[in-house]
């Protein structure tokens, strides 16, 4: 089984350098010379950097342009994702933790005198306790002066009470929605 991964994995390697002969053989057969040839391979190329240009640029303003409605059909990283846009508006540096291992937080928003861990939670139901006993699990990892939980949802009265007793910032629908209108 090994042998046949390691097979199609050389087979979906070589397809690009198939595909770039194949285009430099047309430029060579269009100009009968070497220069044409190696023209069309680099507008070739030059087209796909602008082409994934393009679509990551197209991806992040649709993000900065979502609203409420289109952030309750996001993944919980589209979610991260707007919400490091939404903060990055707002003057923060953001940076973002890993998928998996994030010891409780998704974003860290830094200014000049705050480092801010920010667990975001893009849920259809209530947050509970769980996201709230997260972030104050993060808040050392990162060396945190403060700890926010982010929804598009709303909080348990429990996740409010350890929120309160802990001095985590709570930011439900309600806020978030408002944070969005403000930046607009």
């Amino acid at each position: 089984m090994g042998k046949n991964k390691e097979k199609k994995k050389s087979r979906i390697r070589l397809v690009p350098i198939l595909i770039l002969l194949a285009i430099g053989y047309a430029g060579w057969h269009y100009t009968r010379t070497a220069n044409g040839a190696i023209t069309a391979i680099v507008t070739s190329l030059l087209l796909l950097i602008i082409f994934k240009i393009w679509l990551s640029t197209r991806g992040s303003a649709r993000l900065r342009k979502a609203g409420i409605k289109e952030i309750d059909e996001m993944t919980g990283e589209e979610f991260e994702e707007y919400l490091g846009h939404l903060f990055n508006k707002r003057g923060y540096h953001v940076s973002y933790t890993k998928a998996s291992g994030d010891y409780g937080a998704d974003l860290i928003l830094e200014d000049r005198e705050e480092v801010i861990a920010v667990q975001a939670k893009r849920y259809s139901g209530t947050v509970g306790v769980k996201a709230v006993q997260e972030i104050i699990g993060a808040l050392r990892m990162y060396e945190a002066t403060q700890g926010w939980v982010v929804t598009n949802s709303y909080f348990t009265r429990q996740a409010e009470k350890l929120a309160e007793s802990n001095d985590v910032y709570l930011i439900d629908r309600d806020e978030l929605i408002d944070m969005i209108l403000r930046k607009r």
